[in-house]
């Protein structure tokens, strides 16, 4: 436990603006942990979070659903299978309550009464973080806590999306922006046996999609994407990252029937999809969202069984805004994580 009383972390002081202030240790209620945090993943979330917390009436909210971090402090009713000392991970979904109609089905994802981290509950930019016992995942032993963050968001999203796509080994799969979550995807999609083809804005990224695991990187300001996949027969599925709705809507042609168009970023325009291309092929469209805790694991497990990791760039706790900042500016190659140390703490 901290010899101390107090702990650091980065809270958003108005809409949009960070502030590093003093806390006083909290104790884990009911089913609660406490977590060191060692290390919190910058989600591309993050930023809109911050942008709208802050509002009046509401507690300053700490940022960040990346974390990673060592159980300090267990509440009552925590169960056997969580000790102190023991590496954990928290991502988006902040655990399930295990008592609405949706937990009852096992579809814990779904919960109607989970906290979102960092927006209806405190995150992980700080040294110490309360979480639900519900929301814990184990963390392998392969992985650092700088590793591990950003596959609690961006590794599990893609590696869900992906053993949800439809696809078997040895089908097309496109991926959709070569960023934060697509550098995963590409990983994990040429790992899982499917013909991988990356689909960005510029020539730039090429050479690092093909790296990461494109089998053909396709420019889509300066090819017909829909062509091209066409040309091979389609894609059994595309799943895309995107938030422009044009762009993604426009890719639906290159789907083969039966194909699925993923889609993991919901957007702030509606698609606009013919219903042809929907019947006359048998294609679907599927929402995905992150995962559960266990499937989180699996993420986690598949990524040391197959050496996957996230390219990141280590940062500060103080230089929180700056590390989002990177981020949202695009110049992140390809995910910024914080390093959450506490020099001044035993």
């Amino acid at each position: 436990m901290e010899t101390g009383n107090t702990y650091r972390a980065m809270q958003v002081a108005r809409p949009g603006v960070l502030e590093l202030v003093e806390r006083e240790i909290p104790q884990p209620g009911v089913g609660e942990v406490l977590i060191r945090v060692e290390a919190c993943g910058v989600c591309g979330a993050d930023a809109a979070d911050i942008e709208r917390a802050g509002i009046a009436g509401q507690p300053p909210r700490v940022p960040g659903h990346e974390v990673v971090g060592r159980i300090v402090a267990l509440g009552a009713h925590v169960p056997s299978i969580w000790k102190l000392g023991q590496r954990v991970g928290v991502g988006r979904l902040g655990g399930h309550c295990n008592e609405c109609s949706q937990c009852r089905r096992g579809r814990f994802q779904l919960c109607q009464d989970q906290p979102v981290v960092g927006v209806t509950c405190d995150g992980g930019y700080a040294e110490m973080m309360l979480a639900r016992a519900t929301g814990l995942v184990a963390i392998p032993d392969e992985l650092s806590p700088e590793e591990a963050a950003p596959i609690l968001c961006a590794g599990i999203a893609t590696f869900n999306a992906l053993r949800k796509c439809g696809a078997q080994a040895g089908d097309t799969v496109a991926i959709v922006g070569i960023g934060g979550l697509g550098h995963m995807a590409l990983q994990y999609a040429r790992r899982m046996g499917f013909r991988v083809i990356a689909i960005g804005r510029g020539g730039d990224i090429a050479d690092d999609a093909l790296a990461l695991g494109a089998h053909v990187y396709i420019d889509n300001r300066e090819e017909d994407a829909v062509a091209r996949l066409q040309d091979i027969g389609g894609a059994q599925a595309i799943v895309t990252m995107i938030d422009h709705a044009d762009t993604v809507s426009a890719l639906l042609p290159g789907l083969a029937p039966e194909g699925r168009l993923v889609l993991l970023n919901p957007g702030r325009q509606p698609l606009q999809i013919p219903a042809g291309l929907l019947v006359g092929g048998q294609r679907s469209i599927l929402g995905s969202i992150t995962g559960t805790p266990f499937e989180n694991e699996r993420a986690l497990n598949f990524s040391v069984l197959v050496d996957v990791r996230p390219r990141i760039e280590v940062m500060p706790l103080e230089k929180a805004d700056e590390a989002r900042r990177r981020l949202k500016s695009g110049d992140a190659r390809f995910r910024m994580v914080l390093g959450i140390a506490s020099p001044h703490r035993t």
